[in-house]
């Protein structure tokens, strides 16, 4: 290389590191309550105005609400007083032509400026905190997997301990905790009008997988000006398949930072934790989520790490964990796990 070049190359760099440092002194921070009018009642809108405005780089602390109500917490033997008050309130005060389809309340929806339909947004989940020291479970006729077995409904309060990170779901039974959020997603395309926040598709939404706890990048596609995220449906901890319906279902606290990747579609979501690649698929039937799933890790794989299809595909059998997200959200949830170790070169 000439000087030339060489001095060149060390101004763009400088002038990149600046870049970098301007954006990131520049960004903010914003904290997002769960109120009566910054909650979106169980859908996902391109049409819903958006309840707060932010930057490529911004991180949001969101206040979520636990999915019920306030008289079916007190009928399970929850205390009154121990009722958030947001939830009474939630309750109160939103009207019931914006209730609906779907019964999560969902923290949001949030623009985020430059984002448009062929984007990817990236969240960063930089942190999860209980906000309540109880979760409940529940299962109800007609819902859950094995609705013949138990064609009755039963609703139990769950203490958590927040100090040893474990819900005491009985003598003798202590559930480790891993909070994340069962729902995170952006508006659907126009086309889909309100879309009922319980199934989840493409646009991410009730997604209800456990690897998503603090730490990872999720990467959703954009489908509208904005992208409008929301989040909600906190749990404390969930087996794979959340066959009854519910998990540790509660109230969270995240910390997420978003990045827009600008002309960089992703057609489904995905995510990496330090440890995997994650690839999802979501079906009404738990086959073809399956096909999806493994499809799309192998698009990434070609398409991130320059493999062969024929490869990839072998490397999913011999490495790769098939895991069933949830089985109870009418589309069913399926994920691919892949070690990032397994990638020794550089």
């Amino acid at each position: 290389m000439s000087k030339r070049g060489f001095s060149t190359g060390i101004c763009g760099a400088a002038a990149m590191l600046g870049l970098a440092a301007a954006s990131a002194a520049s960004a903010a921070t914003y904290t997002l309550q769960a109120t009566p009018t910054t909650v979106a009642w169980g859908h996902y809108d391109a049409t819903s105005a958006p309840v707060l405005r932010i930057r490529s780089g911004d991180t949001v602390v969101f206040h979520t609400l636990i999915t019920s109500s306030p008289t079916a917490l007190e009928k399970g033997g929850l205390p009154p007083a121990d009722v958030e008050a947001s939830l009474r309130d939630v309750f109160a005060k939103v009207p019931p032509g914006e209730r609906g389809p779907g019964g999560h309340i969902l923290t949001g929806p949030v623009y985020i400026e430059g984002a448009e339909p062929g984007d990817t947004l990236e969240i960063r989940i930089e942190k999860i905190d209980l906000a309540i020291p109880y979760a409940y479970n529940a299962f109800r006729y007609g819902a859950g997997f094995l609705t013949d077995d138990f064609p009755y409904a039963k609703f139990r309060i769950i203490p958590l301990d927040r100090r040893r990170m474990v819900a005491n779901f009985g003598p003798g039974i202590e559930v480790p905790l891993h909070p994340f959020f069962g729902s995170m997603g952006v508006a659907p395309p126009p086309a889909f009008g309100r879309y009922d926040s319980a199934p989840p598709t493409i646009i991410g939404g009730n997604m209800d997988d456990k690897a998503l706890v603090a730490g990872i990048r999720l990467f959703l596609p954009v489908f509208a000006p904005g992208a409008l995220f929301e989040i909600g449906d906190g749990h404390a901890g969930q087996g794979n398949g959340e066959v009854d319906i519910t998990a540790l279902e509660t109230s969270l606290v995240g910390t997420l930072q978003f990045i827009l990747h600008k002309g960089e579609t992703s057609p489904y979501p995905r995510a990496e934790t330090p440890t995997h690649y994650i690839a999802m698929g979501f079906d009404d039937d738990l086959s073809n989520a399956t096909r999806k799933a493994l499809r799309n890790m192998i698009d990434f794989l070609v398409a991130e790490r320059h493999m062969t299809r024929d490869d990839a595909y072998m490397l999913i059998s011999v490495s790769g964990d098939v895991e069933i997200t949830e089985l109870v959200d009418r589309n069913k949830g399926v994920h691919v796990m892949l070690p990032k170790e397994v990638f020794t070169g550089h």
